[in-house]
């Protein structure tokens, strides 16, 4: 069950190395970035830290305050993606949202006054950004996030259905559709998305949803004109 985001302060070394991960578990080490300052909820960004992400799990460790470090495991984030808009947010990073085990119960004013106050309750942020010095390597970083995601699949409750991410065959897009004659338009490389969902089949079906809405609405018009279209030569006789 997702726990959302979590104080991590076990490294290695004396507490000056690497994060201590689960390998007895099978979790391993897959990217590191250094230089990546953190945005918690809607603070301020912090100093300077390393990025650790593993098979589970994202770890930020803090360069200069060694009792200072967070993580989130992939099953408690909902959405990342890459965020250039400086109206969205100053500098360049990785935007994520976290799922909380209360996410229905705080309001909007008490979730801005639990990320502005003194004593920070990460048990009710919902959003985190990690700012790389380097710009450059938030591609790198957004793949590398889109394949630990990959390797963490939400948990399918008895009664639910398969398939939680957004991506879909040919024939699930044609059941989806109802048998209707929809054209269907897919990107071919998947790396060019700006944002993926870890999951929410709801929203992905809503996507559908709309489409198919869509398509239908553009041939309800079409035959709209084309009705148009024979009254007037109709007329003209």
């Amino acid at each position: 069950m997702a726990v959302g985001l979590r104080h991590f302060t076990a490294r290695a070394g004396n507490g000056v190395g690497e994060p201590i991960l689960d390998t007895d578990n099978g979790e391993e080490l897959v990217h590191v970035q250094p230089s990546v300052s953190v945005a918690v909820g809607n603070r301020a960004s912090e100093s300077l830290g390393t990025l650790y992400i593993t098979t589970r799990q994202v770890i930020w460790l803090s360069e200069l305050d060694r009792e200072k470090g967070y993580a989130v495991d992939f099953l408690s984030l909902s959405l990342h993606a890459v965020s250039r808009d400086p109206e969205a947010y100053p500098s360049p990073c990785i935007y994520t949202q976290i799922e909380t085990e209360a996410d229905e119960v705080e309001d909007e004013s008490e979730d801005s006054d639990s990320e502005c106050s003194e004593v920070l309750d990460l048990s009710k942020i919902r959003e985190m950004r990690f700012i790389p010095s380097d710009a450059n390597q938030l591609d790198t970083l957004f793949q590398v996030f889109c394949e630990c995601a990959e390797l963490n699949p939400e948990p399918i409750e008895e009664g639910e259905e398969e398939g939680h991410n957004w991506i879909f065959s040919a024939d699930q897009l044609e059941d989806e559709a109802g048998g209707d004659d929809v054209e269907w338009h897919f990107s071919q490389n998947p790396t060019n998305t700006i944002g993926h969902s870890n999951g929410h089949h709801d929203l992905a079906s809503s996507v559908l949803e709309l489409q198919i809405n869509d398509q239908r609405f553009e041939d309800a018009e079409e035959m709209e004109q084309d009705a148009d279209t024979g009254h007037h030569h109709q007329s003209q006789q």
